[in-house]
């Protein structure tokens, strides 16, 4: 059972596109861009799935940041839980209601993995890049919020 009805405008970042988002920038930053810009967009995540982040960050750049970045990051999004044993990503997105999860994980992306989410979850996997080109912010917000779309409400990096 979901925690949440799933929604175009939920989104799940794994935990290395978040990474990217803070290190590097590139497609993992313009699609969460995307997102935090909008305040009708939400980011879901797992404490599982920020602990992964979390990891990743320390590793290649340092524990101060890791720290810093935690704090901000679950300020930014909405926390899920899900079982332990369940992958952080693809949990977070089922328990959040999360109809799009951003990966890097070429597994995730593959045709027969999509083949086998649908069916079981609404959730699409997207490379960031993908999602970045394809997002229509205009479209988005009269399916949910249903009204016109007034361009974004928030800074993406305020």
């Amino acid at each position: 059972m979901t925690d949440s009805d799933p929604s175009p405008a939920r989104v799940v970042a794994d935990a290395d596109v978040l990474a990217a988002d803070l290190l590097v920038g590139g497609p993992a930053r313009a699609a969460l861009d995307h997102v935090r810009e909008h305040s009708w967009v939400t980011l879901v995540a797992s404490d599982p799935l920020l602990d992964d982040a979390v990891a990743v960050v320390e590793t290649l750049g340092d524990a101060d940041l890791a720290r810093d970045w935690r704090t901000r990051i679950e300020r930014a999004c909405e926390l899920v839980s899900h079982p332990a044993e369940d992958h952080p990503a693809l949990a977070s997105a089922y328990r959040g209601g999360a109809m799009h999860l951003l990966t890097l994980d070429d597994s995730l992306l593959s045709a027969s993995a999509g083949a086998a989410l649908r069916g079981r979850v609404e959730t699409s996997p997207r490379h960031p890049r993908a999602f970045a080109t394809l997002f229509d912010a205009a479209s988005l917000h009269r399916e949910v919020v249903g009204s016109e779309y007034p361009g974004p409400d928030r800074d993406p990096r305020g």
